[in-house]
């Protein structure tokens, strides 16, 4: 366990890389494999239980249903995001590459194609590396408990509001919260407004109670990230690359930024706030092979190695439905509740989601992985029946 952790504790032909030889048999009952550092072993479908043919066909698949949205990524913010006020840029965007994956099964590498360790946006996803900096203080005890009011935590205009003082850390990580306020530059009626109620009406509405409506919304995503700074006094990307990143073996090529505006000073620091997306710019700038080795993390529901990186009971939580959308959970753990959203799925699987897209689908009932980037958001859910047709024990 973690020194400190004192308490509760998803073109072009397929590139599969097969080097290593089929043995009889997956690896259940043998000790979990954990990528090191700089490495990862890869093996044949049939060393762990998958049939090498089909796997061929889901990874020719992913690459037949390649996003075809623009490529230069501050343009398709325009084309997605032109509609709403405050849609300025403040943060950095880049062009995209081609579309990737990768395929992991009992923690090995079975499937790899197009440019696994290049770095890009991965907008969403980043929420998720976002909402592990709040368990990581949880699980410290720098978070009381997560249906603590946020405001006693963090500089007091943010949460004076009478309706803003309800707001739990629950709330928020759940995107149930209806925060109301501006944060660097945007205000939170700005993001995503409802195309069908007049803007005048939409900003002077009366908010929901905290906890009894779900609406994806960036801003109240970055007053997260912004809390969680203050809660742990250093920068977001410090916490994640020395509590995390490192101990799974990530790179060093993963960048979390934040926006040109969005730096504040604490204990006399100056350090930026970094943001949970790409909406505006900035979010976590990362190649698929990092994705895959947290993909593998929250597979393991914080384990690595020996070491309980995120408590168990962490995972107990972000993995419950949310009551005002059952298909969420903690941002961003999409959930398969009813197995609605990926019917060929268990249940247990879950997903982590952004902008492009990007997945990063995990499932604990076939111990697998597929991390998808760049790829038409509708055929999210048939290239994992395509992987899960290729697991045949």
């Amino acid at each position: 366990m973690m020194t400190g952790m004192l308490r509760r504790t998803f073109g072009g032909v397929a590139l599969l890389v097969l080097v290593a030889p089929i043995v009889a048999g997956p690896v259940q009952g043998q000790e979990a494999y954990y990528p090191p550092a700089g490495g990862w072993e890869h093996r044949a479908p049939g060393a762990v239980g998958m049939d090498s043919a089909r796997l061929a066909a889901a990874v020719a698949y992913a690459q037949e249903h390649e996003a075809e949205r623009p490529r230069d990524l501050e343009l398709e913010h325009y084309i997605s995001f032109g509609r709403e006020p405050n849609d300025t840029p403040i943060g950095p965007f880049r062009e995209r590459g081609d579309q990737t994956g990768i395929v992991v099964r009992h923690g090995y590498i079975v499937a790899e194609w197009g440019e696994p360790d290049r770095v890009d946006m991965t907008f969403s996803v980043t929420k998720s590396f976002l909402s592990t900096t709040v368990g990581l203080a949880w699980d410290r005890g720098l978070i009381a408990g997560v249906h603590d009011p946020v405001g006693p935590y963090v500089p007091a205009e943010h949460f004076a509001s009478p309706h803003n003082a309800r707001i739990t850390w629950d709330h928020m990580l759940r995107q149930t919260s209806d925060w109301e306020g501006t944060l660097w530059g945007k205000p939170d009626w700005a993001d995503r407004p409802p195309p069908d109620v007049p803007l005048a009406e939409y900003v002077v509405r009366e908010r929901n109670e905290p906890g009894t409506v779900y609406k994806y919304n960036d801003v109240r995503v970055n007053m997260l990230a912004l809390a969680a700074l203050h809660v742990w006094r250093r920068p977001l990307p410090e916490v994640l690359r020395t509590l995390v990143m490192d101990p799974i073996g990530a790179s060093n090529t993963w960048r979390w930024l934040g926006y040109d505006n969005s730096w504040v000073t604490i204990d006399g620091i100056r350090m930026q706030s970094v943001s949970g997306g790409g909406h505006w710019g900035g979010g976590m700038f990362i190649s698929a092979r990092d994705l895959a080795r947290f993909g593998l993390l929250t597979l393991r529901r914080g384990q690595w190695n020996g070491e309980q990186v995120l408590s168990d009971e962490w995972f107990a939580m972000a993995l419950a439905p949310t009551a005002a959308n059952p298909g969420y959970g903690f941002m961003n753990f999409f959930l398969n509740t009813g197995r609605r959203a990926v019917p060929s799925a268990p249940e247990s699987a879950f997903y982590h989601l952004g902008s492009g897209a990007n997945v990063v689908y995990v499932d604990p009932e076939h111990d697998l992985v597929i991390v998808a980037r760049w790829i038409e958001g509708q055929a999210l859910a048939a290239l994992a029946q395509h992987v899960l047709e290729a697991v045949i024990d």
